[in-house]
């Protein structure tokens, strides 16, 4: 216990520079942090490892001579340290030498806003994460000053620079070109420098033109007008539902115009005194970005079907003169497959004055960040790619882990080349045309499990809060690489519906449902729901190797398993409630958290909270504080073979707490939720091997891990293990390599 114990009080330091560094870029918190927070979390810390060592003397402690591992990642152009590629690009402006401004309203590790160049990640703005603040969807420059969008809600503490309670300002922003910000006169927020511009509706669209500041009010259906030193508003004119804003060699302005509530758009035009000009453009569909190209020619980025930027000459009436990007984008071709011109969700374009041509795409329902750089010719220059959030990553088995899927996405990887260069982004697997009632599109899904159910591919995932399963299945003849949304399993909430809203149609009024599309077109149609009332509280999914279905529930017969029925004729996997199997949970549990059951060999994993080590509150975040294995499980045996004590903080505070397990080979796999440290235990015997965590290769740091699925394990033909980990402070999914 000595040796367990100084090693532990060694590691504290380092444990808590990351910790700090988690807290200062957290989930939900703010950018600063107080002395006496920092004595109390020193001190709390140094409880906690105490108590972390008292149970680790009741364990027996194993180590593998000459262990030794390799840290790696996908899904982030940058692997390390903060100048990574950020989670989402809402908007962009692009400056005439080159430097591209972003903007977006969240981004995990506080980089809402970002300055680009050369292919590089530059700085981000400061002070736009926490304390109730958010980025938003709009962003110019000028030689002096950058402005963006953002909105700042009320907070707890009643102090001066915030709205009241259950109010939101609605602002334009302005920092210098180093990226602090700047007040002035009648400023607002905590330092002055927020321009209130709506209580109801985000800022839509932003430009600059000598000392004026155009913003797009779409609340009130105005451009607004400010002196860009002064912030003092300068004069108004009406536009309905205006949007993106492009200022022209001449000065004028051109302004997307929506209905709202619609893709339906047309570009209208503009003196900068508000004067309505002739000319319009009225051929486009969802316009989402908009910027002027040398001296006659204005990018219009559709989002709609055509999925490219439209080129228009505007030296008298508008003509559209050319595109970029293959028409119908990533849907061309073999569907999903990417490829440099194929576009998806377009967000940004900009030009600089060579006439290269920058477009972010940043796919549906916020995919991540795909940055591109074009040259005039159209080649493309360079790419940066931010694609994970709230997300892990799964292999395809039959790939022995060279095909690796995320919730969107399909990798390929090459394990001979150096850490972080492995990777290839191939394949975005979400139809928003085809398909506009995929789930991926109305939830927010992470934590992939794929399988092959009789030789066929199938991706299931999971979310947060353990409320759902959907189902995707895949079919290279009709849909190329798309993932075709086949079932979708919901438990009830404690409103007593499933799905609060008007999606999905015809579900059932009340209770959980099962989902399958029947008919094979991807859609929520009204015959193909089977509902029941079972009991009202979510847990752990699992999808065995067989492609059976189990579910925890927290209670005394807390276990459902679904078997599967068979894949129907249209390849969707059947699951019903006539078929369900209910099981007790094992007396060992009081509250069962996860689950994992494997047919070959009939062994059972389970994981939750038991008598000798309780829960500390609700704590739904984490596994539980010890993992059992039951053999022969479908014989009946409800005696474990063994049980172990695996982290958790019974303080509450979560800081050592275990948040997922994964099963692979002759090992399970713990990751715990703050340190993101992995645990491995002898899946024969539950004892204790090692511990290891990110490596140099990222910097040695890692997000908070905080979904069911955070770690998933697989081990290849080689003995070679892979083990990937959400790690979404900075946009990537962390791959172990090790053999042991």
């Amino acid at each position: 216990m000595k040796n367990i114990f100084i090693s532990q009080i060694k590691n504290i330091s380092h444990k808590l520079n990351q910790i700090i560094r988690n807290s200062i870029q957290s989930r939900y918190g703010g950018t600063k942090i107080s002395f006496n927070f920092l004595l109390g979390l020193t001190c709390g810390l140094m409880v906690i490892f105490v108590g972390m060592t008292m149970d680790s003397a009741t364990t027996e402690t194993t180590t593998v001579a000459g262990f030794t591992y390799e840290t790696s990642w996908l899904g982030n152009t940058i692997g390390k340290g903060k100048l990574r590629v950020q989670n989402n690009v809402e908007a962009m402006y692009v400056t005439t030498n080159g430097k591209i401004y972003t903007n977006s309203y969240w981004d995990e590790a506080g980089g809402e806003a970002g300055i680009y160049k050369d292919g590089k990640v530059i700085s981000f703005l400061e002070d736009i994460h926490g304390w109730n603040r958010l980025g938003g969807k709009a962003v110019t420059a000028n030689s002096k000053y950058i402005y963006i969008a953002m909105s700042q809600s009320a907070t707890n503490n009643g102090k001066d620079g915030y709205p009241p309670k259950g109010k939101i300002w609605y602002c334009v922003r302005r920092y210098n070109l180093a990226g602090k910000s700047v007040p002035f006169p009648g400023g607002n927020g905590w330092d002055k420098s927020m321009l209130i511009i709506s209580d109801k509706h985000e800022v839509t669209g932003l430009a600059t033109v000598g000392d004026k500041l155009f913003i797009s009010n779409a609340a009130a259906n105005i451009v607004q007008i400010y002196n860009t030193k002064t912030m003092q508003e300068i004069g108004k004119f009406a536009v309905t539902n205006p949007g993106g804003i492009a200022i022209d060699p001449q000065g004028d302005l051109w302004i997307i115009q929506t209905k709202k509530g619609t893709m339906v758009g047309q570009i209208v035009h503009y003196s900068q005194t508000g004067k309505k000009l002739p000319q319009q453009i009225v051929d486009v569909v969802d316009p989402t970005a908009i910027a002027t190209y040398r001296q006659d020619r204005l990018l219009v980025a559709e989002n709609g079907i055509r999925q490219q930027v439209l080129i228009y000459n505007i030296e008298n009436q508008p003509v559209q003169v050319g595109t970029l990007g293959t028409e119908n984008g990533i849907y061309s071709g073999v569907p999903g497959e990417v490829q440099s011109l194929k576009l998806y969700g377009i967000t940004g374009v900009g030009t600089d004055s060579t006439g290269n041509i920058y477009i972010n795409n940043n796919g549906f329902n916020k995919s991540g960040t795909d940055l591109r750089k074009f040259s005039e010719s159209g080649k493309q220059q360079w790419q940066l790619l931010g694609l994970t959030f709230v997300d892990n990553a799964d292999t395809d088995p039959k790939s022995d882990g060279v095909d690796v899927f995320t919730k969107h996405e399909k990798y390929l990887i090459d394990y001979s080349k150096p850490s972080g260069k492995q990777w290839t982004y191939k394949v975005y697997t979400l139809n928003p045309f085809k398909y506009p009632q995929d789930p991926r599109l109305h939830t927010s899904p992470d934590g992939p499990i794929f399988r092959r159910i009789q030789g066929r591919p199938f991706l299931f995932l999971t979310d947060m809060f353990g409320s759902l399963l959907q189902i995707y299945r895949f079919q290279p003849t009709t849909d190329g690489n798309i993932a075709i949304p086949a079932g979708l399993l919901v438990v009830t909430n404690d409103k007593g519906k499933s799905i609060q809203g008007n999606w999905p149609p015809y579900q059932p009024a009340k209770g959980e449902w099962i989902w399958r599309d029947k008919n094979g077109n991807g859609a929520f149609d009204q015959n193909e729901y089977d509902s029941s009332e079972d009991y009202p509280y979510i847990g752990g999914w699992w999808v065995d190797t067989k492609g059976d279905v189990w579910k925890t529930l927290r209670t005394e017969d807390g276990i459902r398993h679904y078997p599967l029925q068979g894949l129907d004729s249209k390849g969707n996997p059947i699951y019903t409630y006539t078929s369900i199997q209910k099981h007790k949970t094992p007396s060992v549990f009081k509250d069962l958290r996860h689950i994992e059951y494997f047919p070959e060999t009939d062994t059972m994993y389970l994981s939750g909270f038991t008598a000798a080590h309780p829960a500390s509150g609700d704590d739904t975040r984490v596994i539980g504080s010890e993992i059992a294995r039951f053999d022969n499980w479908s014989k009946g045996n409800r005696t474990p073979k063994w049980r172990t004590v695996v982290p958790y903080d019974s303080t509450g505070k979560r800081e050592v707490s275990t948040a997922a397990i994964s099963v692979a080979g002759d090992y399970v796999f713990a990751v715990t939720v703050k340190t993101a440290e992995v645990y491995v235990y002898k899946a024969a015997t539950g004892k204790f091997v090692l511990k290891f965590g990110p490596g140099p290769e990222v910097g040695g740091e890692s997000g908070w891990v905080d979904i069911p699925h955070g770690i998933r394990a697989f081990r290849r033909a080689n003995g070679e293990y892979l083990v990937f980990a959400e790690e979404n402070m900075n946009g990537k999914v962390i791959i172990y390599r090790f053999s042991m």
